[in-house]
């Protein structure tokens, strides 16, 4: 019997220790005047297209994107996201317009995203974009619409994140 309890404590301290705070993100913050982009310094809500935020662990708020892709660029850069927690982006296929998408309420987690891009929409600094969608199909139509290829996340190439030039295909 005392093995038995021993066993219990044992297995129920691995299970509260895997609960620990890293496993809880914090949630999408509301788009203010006061979100201000972290590589352009200017308010985040005076630009078109969708919008990241990105939280870094440890830390309460969020660092703001005036466009998914330098989101995503900072994600990548050496040096830069050190302890990332999570990346919302907008759902695009729940925007009441392309250019001025709601501060709050239509945030996803970007891992979870469909990405349209080489569209003919450039995003917020004008530049190509990467344009999140929750469902596909919403991202399969506005390819179709506005021209581009639907990607996973994952499936981004790294090399668009970085310039403007070429077309991007997926195998």
């Amino acid at each position: 019997m005392k093995s038995l309890r021993l066993s219990f404590l044992l297995i129920m301290t691995i299970f509260l220790s895997s609960c620990g705070e890293d496993t809880i993100l914090p949630s999408p913050e509301k788009m203010t005047r006061d979100s201000i982009g972290f590589y352009c310094a200017m308010i985040v809500a005076d630009h078109i297209g969708p919008k990241a935020q990105v939280f870094e662990k440890g830390q309460e708020k969020s660092l703001w994107f005036s466009q998914v892709r330098d989101a995503f660029a900072y994600r990548s850069m050496p040096g830069e996201a050190q302890n990332l927690s999570v990346i919302y982006v907008h759902d695009m296929g729940q925007a009441t317009s392309y250019d001025n998408p709601q501060v709050d309420g239509i945030w996803i987690k970007a891992k979870t995203a469909f990405y349209v891009i080489n569209s003919d929409k450039r995003g917020g600094m004008g530049a190509r974009e990467t344009i999140p969608f929750g469902q596909k199909s919403d991202a399969e139509n506005f390819a179709q619409q506005y021209n581009g290829i639907v990607v996973a996340f994952n499936d981004i190439p790294l090399d668009y994140l970085w310039g403007d030039e070429g077309d991007y295909e997926t195998n």
